[in-house]
């Protein structure tokens, strides 16, 4: 049995098969998933998990080199958006529109109970070495 770090088996696989630039999603529950795009659902009721609960987790086992938010975060959510500042990495800002786009391109969304507006980011995996 795993000591340390992310105990959910389908998270674990998924943060152990990635590579420099690939990217995964942490999505409130309200986020569309995209077809064929694979989704670890830990909703178990409106609110929970709390979004900002699963991506420190996350964190805590995965290297990020960028985090990808909408930039109406800034103005709907400023609770999680003073949260996800303080990660160190660098922050990139885009459209709703244009994050649900490019969410396509995750290898896996992580959907939380989340129910706040843009409660959502896209991590992008740099390197340990």
């Amino acid at each position: 049995m795993k000591k340390h770090g992310i105990i959910n088996r389908e998270i674990a696989a998924v943060l152990a098969k990635m590579g420099h630039t690939d990217q995964i999603t942490i999505a409130d529950c309200g986020l569309p998933i995209p077809v064929g795009v694979p989704c670890i659902d830990l909703s178990y009721t409106l609110g929970k998990p709390r979004f900002i609960e699963i991506l420190f987790e996350v964190l805590k086992d995965f290297e990020a080199e960028k985090i990808i938010i909408a930039c109406e975060m800034k103005r709907e959510n400023p609770a999680v958006y003073e949260q996800i500042s303080s990660v160190p990495c660098q922050m990139e800002e885009m459209t709703h529109e244009q994050l649900k786009e490019v969410t396509k391109q995750s290898k896996v969304i992580i959907r939380t109970g989340e129910a706040t507006p843009y409660a959502n980011v896209i991590l992008q995996s740099g390197v340990i070495f």
